[in-house]
């Protein structure tokens, strides 16, 4: 991952200004959104209003009220601990086994990557929280056993994947095969060039009928292997320690394969070809780095050891042609108006609170300038088109503010609720959704949505009709789609938005992101009700003790199931990500999507309209 220094920064900000108490209203105050700088000038008109005359959009927030605060400092909070962690799973194996690895002449995962990509730039790591929590019985597996990211090599874009030997000599669990195919996806999806560092004992053995058979496990990344380079995506193979059985064929299956001395590559190790075949040889005679040179010409280069291998490396990839040129626009980039650390006190996870996604929107887009599309309907949700980065994006965000309304069928005044797609806010995203894919333009998706609407006057106004429709548009979209869970993501509002099973290029999440079928309070009522109701049945009755016990045991599971890091050990997300960096993710997402130029013909199928 990629953190700054910001978070220093903001501790020191709040130091420096007076502590105020927190606000005792449920809802955002009218405070939270006055301007409080001389160089924002606000003319008194609504969001609306200003984006019929401007593309910037004018904050309106206020730093010194309580409410930003809160929000600031629950925010510095999550961020730090999930930092914390991450550089706790960064060490792998332990003290102990890095030091093994060195024993062996032989870098640490980590320390290949930051040798071999460009000096003085970041690693844009993915998947670290992989396995997470999980496979406690075995020790655990930092990371997977496996670390995955984006970099710069040579100043080209790649996608490195490096075995990490410190964890189980680099053993391939479920959850490390399953991550090593989300790279190559995101390397098919976008055409990336990709580099593998390869360190594996092979199958974790225990556990081979979770890794070895299905479509989502270790097979599937030969076969894979073999599709990017029939489609033309470079691949590179650098053998730096074992490479045995199946594991033998990924670095077969690529454009170029090194290997350094002291490393093996072979079907099956010296003892299982003594058990086989009563055969022996030792390992360097079976399958060294100087036999394959030699004698089997498998290896293309040799080198003496890592150091040597890594700037083999980079002179290949100097030396690699250039890729078409991505179809959608880039101008040069300009940076946000205003901190994009302020999304950290704009931004509030509290259900009850109030916030205008409009605000985050313009630290993350370039100069501020937002296009709102149709701003005066659907207001639940916001599209609009704007460039991060230089690159043209179309943007569909739920908005987080109440709104005023009339009912289309009765002419009354009624409230939309922030966070709540209705029919016409689902009719406007998948009309901007078609507009997007007709223009080539990438859609970013900003999720902090609690579902559809329900109810009678919702049912009445063809709210399944509606949210069908936008279901449609995100699921034939051809466009790059990258999705940003800010908050909540729930329910059906959860696909529309763009969800993992909607084919993202990316997904990200912000520490405060939660999301699965409904929110934990809602599911814990809906469960007690039923477990109620069954103990009635059998003519037992709860206590309202009992009765309470048993929604808060259920409310934490359900917490514990909603949490980022839960999503981002299952591969769910891709990275949990710095709300303050929201901007860095979605220009590495966006280069990456721009090295595939190609697009499908756009179509939606049957609309029911």
């Amino acid at each position: 991952m990629f953190w700054d220094f910001h978070i220093k920064y903001i501790r020191a900000n709040f130091a420096s200004t007076r502590m105020l108490a927190p606000s005792g209203d449920a809802q955002v105050s009218e405070s939270a959104y006055t301007v409080d700088s001389p160089q924002r000038l606000t003319t008194g008109k609504s969001y609306e209003e200003s984006a019929l005359t401007s593309s910037v959009v004018e904050t309106r927030i206020n730093r010194n009220s309580p409410d930003y605060e809160i929000n600031t400092r629950r925010m510095i909070d999550l961020v730090a601990e999930i930092k914390n962690q991450e550089i706790e799973i960064q060490q792998g194996g332990g003290e102990k086994a890095i030091e093994a690895q060195h024993k062996k002449g032989r870098l640490t995962a980590r320390e290949r990557i930051a040798k071999l990509i460009d000096p003085h730039t970041p690693f844009f790591e993915l998947g670290i929280y992989a396995a997470h929590e999980m496979y406690q019985e075995w020790g655990g597996a930092p990371a997977a056993g496996t670390v995955t990211g984006l970099a710069r090599i040579c100043g080209r874009l790649v996608m490195i994947v490096a075995n990490d030997a410190t964890v189980k000599a680099g053993a391939f669990f479920p959850l490390t095969a399953k991550k090593v195919i989300r790279a190559q996806n995101i390397s098919i999806d976008n055409h990336i060039p990709t580099i593998y560092l390869v360190d594996s004992a092979g199958v974790f053995l225990p556990l081979q009928e979770d890794v070895f058979p299905d479509t989502d496990d270790f097979g599937r990344v030969f076969r894979n292997n073999a599709v990017m380079s029939a489609m033309g995506i470079p691949q590179i193979t650098a053998i730096m320690g074992m490479c045995v059985a199946g594991g033998a064929y990924l670095p077969v299956m690529c454009d170029h394969i090194l290997m350094t001395d002291g490393s093996g590559l072979f079907l099956a190790g010296p003892a299982l070809v003594q058990a086989a075949i009563g055969q022996k040889v030792s390992a360097e005679e079976l399958g060294g780095a100087k036999m394959h040179a030699e004698i089997s010409g498998t290896v293309d280069f040799r080198e003496p050891d890592d150091d040597s291998c890594l700037q083999r490396i980079r002179a290949l990839v100097d030396k690699m042609g250039h890729p078409p040129t991505a179809r959608f626009d880039y101008k040069d980039s300009d940076n946000p108006a205003y901190p994009p650390e302020e999304i950290y006190g704009i931004f509030s996870s509290d259900p009850a609170r109030q916030y205008d996604m409009r605000e985050v929107i313009a630290r993350i887009v370039d100069s501020s300038k937002f296009e709102e599309y149709r701003a005066e309907s659907g207001k639940t949700l916001v599209c609009g088109y704007a460039r991060i980065g230089g690159w043209a994006v179309g943007i569909v965000a739920n908005n987080k503010k109440h709104v005023p309304t009339i009912d289309a069928a009765t002419g009354e005044k009624r409230i939309e609720f922030g966070g709540v797609i209705y029919t016409e806010s689902a009719e406007k995203a998948a009309r901007f959704i078609m507009d997007c894919n007709q223009n080539l333009v990438p859609l970013i998706f900003l999720h902090d949505v609690n579902g559809f609407m329900v109810g009678k006057e919702a049912e009445w106004s063809g709210i399944i009709r509606a949210g069908a429709k936008m279901v449609n548009a995100v699921s034939n979209s051809v466009v790059p789609k990258i999705a940003v869970i800010c908050g909540g993501s729930f329910g059906a509002g959860h696909y529309a938005m763009c969800g993992k099973a909607y084919d993202p290029r990316f997904i990200f999440a912000w520490p405060t992101a939660r999301y699965a079928v409904m929110s934990g309070d809602s599911a814990a009522a809906t469960l007690v009700e039923i477990k109620i109701k069954q103990l009635e049945r059998e003519g037992k009755k709860l206590s309202d003790a009992d009765k309470k016990e048993l929604k808060e045991s259920i409310r934490a599971t359900y917490e514990h199931q909603t949490d980022p890091r839960y999503a981002a050990a299952r591969l769910w997300v891709d990275a949990i990500i710095d709300p303050a960096q929201t901007r860095e993710a979605l220009i590495w997402a966006l280069e990456a999507a721009a090295l595939n130029p190609e697009f499908k013909e756009f179509k939606t199928g049957v609309l029911q309209t």
